[in-house]
């Protein structure tokens, strides 16, 4: 099995993060990775807000737990988060901003870093403080949330599970 397999067959979400925030190199790789995701046509209609001010991190927690109806952080205390945004205005812009968050998940473990797909990025994005992080990002309104990436350094290993059995049909 060559190590881009192995990658994507051992990858687990994380939910346990050290305090030590993610280096700029190591980011940027990540975003790297959500930026060559293939998209629908090549018009590559996602875009991320990578967020270390833990002020904004905060905000976000609040408003992605309140969709939830909950006071728990929904971040699990990642130093950094990702949000994947893309343009509603492109047929396929979630399947594009889920390709993304794909390649970023993966990125991510192939670097020794821990990460999670965090939903309700729509709802987020879509209340009031969400648009005023968007005007205040430079995001144009026809972008809604995708999802959200949570990246750091694991604080405890996952467990790798074994492949589904029921997932391939081979057929003649």
């Amino acid at each position: 099995m060559n190590e881009t397999i192995k990658t994507l067959c051992s990858r687990t979400s994380c939910r346990s993060f050290k305090k030590e925030q993610v280096p700029m190199n190591l980011l940027r790789e990540v975003l790297a990775a959500g930026s060559h995701a293939p998209s629908g046509m090549n018009r590559h209609s996602p875009c991320a807000v990578a967020v270390q001010d833990a002020g904004t991190i905060a905000l976000l927690s609040r408003l992605n737990a309140s969709v939830m109806g909950s006071a728990n952080d929904p971040f699990y205390g990642a130093p950094t988060v990702i949000v994947v945004l893309a343009d509603s205005e492109v047929r396929t812009h979630v399947e594009d901003g889920s390709l993304a968050i794909g390649n970023m998940l993966n990125a991510a473990y192939s670097l020794g870093l821990g990460a999670c797909w965090i939903h309700r990025a729509r709802e987020v994005m879509a209340s009031p403080e969400g648009l005023a992080l968007k005007k205040k990002w430079g995001i144009p309104e026809s972008y809604v949330g995708i999802g959200n990436v949570i990246l750091g350094y694991p604080a405890e290993a996952g467990t790798v599970k074994e492949a589904r059995a029921d997932f391939a049909y081979l057929v003649d």
